[in-house]
């Protein structure tokens, strides 16, 4: 099933992590159960959701996190989304070939099959995100995931930053955009500044659900790991931008949020920015700048 009409009800499983890989996977998945016997159809877990988040610090060994896909976290994620026959939306540390590692979200249907992955293209490398130490940058594009639901769309972390990564993921038929999160506050950072930088996070990606017009669901991590502060804060927004629905910042939290489908094609009648796009300007976008 490629697009969808109707409503459907996302849930977004917004945890801590512990320093046990396999106490976060039975964690998530007894969070997926509790978001399916709510109501959830699609269920979104966080950026790297097996462990603490390996990337303040520049360790090789934080590559033993790594797992193949299909591999043992798909194959319990599977068994969850078939008997309760929702799709799961996975973050995990991919190890593709020795030395080749990628940030990965796959999409599970509901039959408990893979229907897709997606690598993530944008790697930071700021203080305590030492990504690019890690991950190889993804190679699979921006696409839409054909699930039982709906088209879904994913995109990790740093890359909803990013307007091109959205629109060309909406171009590509996505009805709702996920964002797999893991951001937070360095523990040195003024309250201020705090207040400012998270406003900045919800501000862009409500742009993206706008500017689209599609859903945008964002699932993000609390906790507080060494050096960072997760702000949690997990939201949907509507195509209109309207955050539907948010979690706290501090604890963990659980949401299932019903969204309709069909005010994507109600939003794009009124906002067409899709058809007055002005494709034949556009060229200097695959430029780093002009100049």
């Amino acid at each position: 099933m490629a697009e969808a009409r109707g409503k459907i009800a996302l849930g977004l499983v917004q945890m801590s992590c512990a320093e046990d890989p396999h106490k976060n996977l039975d964690k998530a998945i007894a969070q997926i159960d509790d978001a399916a016997r709510r109501g959830a159809q699609v269920i979104c877990l966080q950026e790297l959701f097996r462990s603490q988040y390996p990337c303040q610090v520049e360790d090789p060994a934080f590559f033993d996190l790594a797992e193949p896909i299909p591999g043992p976290s798909t194959e319990a994620l599977g068994k969850v989304a078939a008997a309760r026959k929702v799709v799961v939306i996975a973050s995990l540390f991919e190890r593709r070939a020795a030395g080749v590692y990628h940030n990965t979200a796959v999409v599970i249907d509901a039959n408990g099959q893979i229907a897709g992955r997606y690598r993530k293209m944008h790697i930071p490398d700021d203080p305590r995100y030492y990504e690019k130490f890690y991950f190889t940058p993804g190679d699979l594009d921006f696409i839409a995931h054909p699930t039982a639901y709906g088209s879904m769309g994913v995109l990790v972390c740093w890359d909803q930053w990013f307007p091109e990564a959205a629109r060309l993921t909406a171009m590509a038929g996505a009805q709702v955009l996920f964002y797999p999160t893991a951001i937070g506050w360095w523990h040195g950072e003024t309250p201020d500044d705090r207040v400012k930088m998270l406003e900045a996070w919800k501000t862009i990606q409500r742009a993206h659900a706008i500017a689209n017009g599609v859903y945008v669901c964002v699932v993000n991590r609390t906790g507080i790991e060494a050096d960072l502060e997760f702000w949690g804060s997990s939201f949907v927004a509507d195509p209109f931008g309207e955050v539907v629905a948010s979690a706290a910042a501090s604890r963990e939290e659980t949401l299932v949020v019903e969204c309709d489908l069909g005010k994507i094609e109600r939003t794009r009648r009124n906002w067409p920015f899709l058809r007055d796009r002005r494709i034949d300007a556009y060229g200097d976008l695959i430029r780093r700048f002009r100049s």
